[in-house]
This record gives C-alpha cells, structure tokens and sequence, in this order.
C-alpha cells in the first residue's frame, strides 16, 4: 500500500464521529427499538386478557361449544372479505397504477393519481354508509339472479333482499384498498431504471412488452408490499363492515344474510363486554392480530425471495 493510502486509512479510522452523526444513530437504534417494544407489549396484553376466554370451559363461551367454535365463523368472515377484496382491487389497483405512470400524459395523470390518493382520505364510516345505502340496493338484483342460476353453488344460495351481505362488504373493502395499492405501486413503476426500459424498446419490444419484461419485474417487490399493506387494511377494517354486513348466523353463502368478521364483532360488542365476555373478544383480537402477522412475514419472504431477481438491487 502507497503513502498516501495508508494515511488515508489511519486518518479514516481515527476520525472522530460527528454529535450530528451520534444523534442519528441513537435515534435510528431507539425507534426501532421503540417499535419492537410496543408491539411485544400489545401481543403481551393482547394474550394476557385472552387467557380467560381461551381456559374457560366450553359451555361458558358465546354459543357453549368452546371459544375456537366461537372464532371461527369470525376468522372466516374476516380472511374471506378480505381475499375476494384482493382479488377484486388488487388488478384494478395495478392497472391504474401502470396507467398513471406509462400510457397517460403527464397532467392527465397527475390529476388521475391525486383523485385515487383522495380515496385514502374518506372516512371508512362514509364508505360503509355508501355501501349500506347506495351499494347494497343496487346489487339485490344481482344477487337474486345470482341466486336463481347459479343457487346449486354454496356461495350463491338463498340471496338477502337488503343486499348487506358479506360480497357487498368486500366490494366496498376493494374500493376502500385501491389508493393504498395504486399510490405503492405507481410511485415503484416509476422507479424502473430509464436504462432498462429503452433497452427493451431498442430490441424492438412493444410497450407492453417494454412493461412486462422491464417495468413488472423490477417493482413486483413493491407491488407485493402495497398489496400486503392493503390486505392488513382489510383485516382490520371495522365501520364499514360493521355498518354493511346484517349479523347473522355462520353461512358459506356469500350473498345471504349472515356472517360476520373479527373487527366487526368487537366494534359492535365491546362497549357493554364485562368479564367473561369481554375476554372473548380481546381474545379474537389476538386470533386478528396473529392472522396479521403472519400473512406480513409471509410477504417479506416473498419480497425477501423476489428481490434479487427484481433488478432493484
């Protein structure tokens, strides 16, 4: 190693840090700390309030056939709304997404991206009584004709005259989800290196071909994240299903009354829970809260695995 090197290394490994440098630091390691601890101590709350409910004898539960038998319906409700919303706003979401970012003129689609960002502000309450009012009425025919062709389905049974039922819930969910999802993924389309994208239109791709070899593989990891944080928005979503779904019995109907989700069940009951009862709930808080967790650390293993063939790094 010459001179000049090596007293660039010795000057380099004296240096004194920074207070500034310090500072951050300690801020960085104390939030993250921060963070961890809180959420150790909701999941400690979360369990000790629930341990009750969980050792309780069976015939003591809502409905007397144990607390699982109790959850269930409310696990399935949940999980279910909440997938038929993916399903039904994560392709509309991307769609905008990749309007907004490559096929629109540029004040066209600013305008496009400020209107879906204003969605993220609308209270879920004022979502709930548009799906409650507006929504629900209008999909009573669909639902009957629903009924009368396709009845021999389970989830297309005997349909609710009022149109509340849990399909009309997860089609509200999917509006409620779209800013989440399109504002994600369109500022990661964004991203895409300008390089790849006119190599691949040098080599005689055509734009959509340019978007789907260059522009989804690089920010499929993003779309994967906005699309998780729309899901956790789904699962924890209350008013608007709360106001939407008619409680009812457990039903693998989709379009009848019935059925109801975890957010939902607490909102509606906690307020007069004492004891026992208010053990339940906390408890199906905690079933919600483990349901959340790990569908987020099953989306970091898939971002973890799809990042290095992403292009991103």
């Amino acid at each position: 190693m010459n001179a000049p090197a090596t007293r660039r290394a010795r000057s380099s490994s004296t240096a004194v840090r920074r207070p500034g440098d310090i500072l951050f630091n300690g801020a960085s390691l104390g939030s993250a700390v921060l963070i961890l601890l809180i959420l150790a101590g909701v999941a400690f709350f979360l369990v000790m309030e629930a341990v009750p409910a969980l050792t309780a004898p069976a015939e003591e539960i809502s409905g007397g056939e144990g607390f699982f038998a109790y959850v269930w319906p409310l696990v399935f409700g949940t999980v279910v709304a909440s997938v038929i919303a993916m399903l039904l706003g994560t392709p509309v979401a991307i769609g905008i997404a990749l309007f907004v970012s490559h096929y629109a003129p540029r004040r066209l689609g600013n305008g496009i991206g400020f209107v879906i960002d204003l969605l993220a502000a609308v209270p879920s309450v004022v979502f709930g009584m548009w799906g409650m009012a507006v929504f629900a009425p209008r999909l009573g025919p669909l639902y009957e004709w629903l009924s009368q062709n396709l009845g021999w389905i389970p989830i297309f049974g005997d349909a609710s005259a009022t149109g509340r039922t849990l399909m009309t819930a997860s089609i509200v969910l999917a509006v409620m989800i779209l800013p989440i999802i399109t504002s994600v993924s369109r500022e990661v389309f964004l991203q895409t290196p300008r390089l790849h994208e006119e190599a691949a239109l040098a080599l005689g791709a055509t734009k959509w071909e340019m978007i789907r070899t260059a522009v989804l593989p690089f920010g499929m990891p993003g779309v994967i994240g906005g699309t998780m944080l729309g899901l956790g928005r789904a699962l924890g979503e209350t008013m608007a299903v709360a106001i939407i779904l008619a409680p009812g019995v457990f039903s693998w109907n989709f379009i009848g009354a019935g059925n109801a989700t975890i957010p939902a069940e607490i909102a509606l009951n906690f307020p007069e829970a004492a004891g026992l009862r208010l053990s339940e709930l906390i408890a199906a808080g905690l079933v919600l809260f483990v349901i959340t967790l790990a569908v987020n650390l099953f989306a970091r293993w898939i971002v973890d695995r799809r990042a290095e063939f992403s292009g991103a790094n």
